[in-house]
């Protein structure tokens, strides 16, 4: 699934083609995805892009009356065409721009959704969001003040979306080892410079894989065409029996909230 540092890099993909152009019509294929996509979408015509923004792991493309909200799904991708190629069997919804490009959106298993909301503080998929780890709203006094009386082990406690958006479970576990943090540790047990240490590394963690342009391990890819690259730069995540990069120590696999977990017992207290 496609998670905040893939977003961000459609998100930059996309938003040079988009911001200044209008809208002049979509296609809509097939609307039967996670929900159905809005009516709105459907009689889109002559509509300015003012912006391209994005909340966790929502795309959100700024028009003069409302928004369109797009999610990925776990296995949606958007593409920046520059002719009106035929569309393949996933190809659902298209954007055909005044500039001549054509915003297409593939997904396979069409968990997705493209939404509409006139008020983006009305939006029932944007509500109680936490903060964007990339934001000072994220900071080490906020998560410390959070992880008081917390039983829950830290590594599915970092995926909940109300205390913090975005640190999935491919982020969580290689900032969990990049801080020598085990996963299966309590919230509560974490002393003051660890949060601040997690914090600090769950904010690098995300900046380096934007720069590579996200994760690729099966169906993300950059706007492009293009795969991600920070799979190459994984520690722990998918290795599960292969030498820790640091101690050699075999990496370890278990499971949090029925999700996958890796570490290193060895790096990781």
């Amino acid at each position: 699934m496609p998670e905040l540092p893939e977003v961000e890099t459609s998100r930059r993909g996309i938003e040079p083609h988009l911001v200044g152009a209008t809208i002049l019509h979509a296609i809509v294929r097939n609307g039967r995805l996670r929900w159905p996509v809005s009516e709105e979408i459907h009689r889109l015509s002559d509509q300015p892009v003012l912006s391209v923004q994005r909340r966790a792991k929502y795309l959100l493309l700024e028009l003069p009356h409302g928004w369109i909200i797009i999610h990925l799904g776990m296995s949606g991708s958007l593409r920046v065409l520059s002719e009106a190629l035929p569309p393949a069997k996933h190809d659902h919804v298209d954007l055909v721009m005044s500039n001549g490009r054509i915003l297409r959106y593939t997904d396979p298993r069409r968990f997705g959704a493209w939404l509409w909301s006139s008020d983006l503080t009305a939006s029932n998929v944007l509500a109680h969001l936490g903060p964007e780890p990339l934001s000072e709203d994220f900071s080490s006094g906020y998560l410390f003040d959070k992880s008081r009386g917390k039983r829950t082990p830290v590594k599915p406690w970092l995926m909940d979306n109300k205390l913090v958006v975005g640190v999935g479970n491919i982020y969580a576990s290689e900032s969990l080892f990049a801080a020598g943090i085990h996963p299966d540790r309590q919230a509560m047990s974490l002393t003051a410079d660890e949060v601040v240490l997690l914090v600090s590394t769950i904010k690098a963690v995300l900046l380096r894989s934007i720069e590579q342009g996200g994760t690729t391990l099966r169906d993300f890819l950059q706007t492009d065409g293009k795969p991600g690259y920070f799979a190459q730069q994984l520690q722990v995540y998918g290795r599960a029996g292969e030498p820790c990069r640091v101690c050699n120590t075999p990496v370890k696999g278990t499971k949090h909230a029925q999700r996958s977990t890796f570490y290193c017992p060895t790096c990781q207290k």
